[in-house]
């Protein structure tokens, strides 16, 4: 099994496996390169232990007669973390674990794809989080995470970006996109900007006044 160290200093996200459609071994191998403190939820575990992938917590409300010290041995040492809150997603669970423990990044993968509601679920997730942890959501085709309101970052040409707000976002200016924006309001269901890309080589800007407004980087 791959060998790991738990977070230091909050140097590295830890990595939060979900239980959505798997990512390739190509971008796993690239989480695990800087040895993450990892967290899988529920019965992602089975799949993650066929992986081959030494993970530190398990965590989930555990429903369905799962029973997760079945583990312990397979997983030693193992933390087992048993939340029956029926008002928090297992998600959840795992970034307010995450934040009493001190850590306040972290990378999810698997928490896209299978099941539209979970996707749309952990998506919007990110809105919850905004003031408390850096969270950046990965599967093969997306990196999307929550934009503070001044966002400049180095693309490449052509490099797919949507902004997409979660309820509304104000007043948003951009620059160095094909569709740039200029103090342009964005509402989720009324008005998007998916699918736009980067005009040039070189530095993107994105400002907001306020609301909340996520960045998919994207490929095809």
């Amino acid at each position: 099994m791959s060998s790991h160290h738990i977070v230091r200093d909050d140097q590295e996200p830890a990595l939060i496996i979900a239980n959505g459609a798997a990512c390739s071994q190509d971008l796993m191998n690239q989480l695990l390169e800087w040895s993450p403190f990892i967290v899988v939820l529920d019965e992602a575990i089975e799949r993650v232990i066929a992986l081959n992938i030494k993970v530190d917590v398990l965590i989930g409300d555990f429903d369905r007669a799962f029973d997760p010290n079945v583990y312990l041995e397979k997983q030693y040492p193992l933390e087992i973390i048993h939340c029956t809150d029926q008002e928090s997603t297992d998600l959840e669970k795992a970034l307010d674990f995450l934040l009493q423990k001190g850590i306040k990044a972290a990378n999810v993968i698997w928490a896209t794809g299978k099941r539209a509601d979970h996707t749309f679920t952990n998506i919007t997730t990110l809105v919850k989080y905004r003031d408390s942890m850096k969270i950046v959501l990965l599967d093969d085709y997306s990196k999307i995470f929550r934009l503070p309101n001044t966002y400049k970052k180095w693309y490449t040409k052509d490099t797919i970006i949507s902004l997409i707000p979660i309820g509304k976002a104000i007043e948003i200016t951009t620059s160095n996109l094909n569709y740039p924006l200029f103090k342009e309001d964005l509402e989720l269901g009324v008005r998007t900007g998916s699918s736009n890309s980067v005009a040039e080589d070189g530095i993107v800007s994105i400002t907001y006044k306020e609301g909340d407004l996520l960045l998919m980087e994207c490929t095809d």
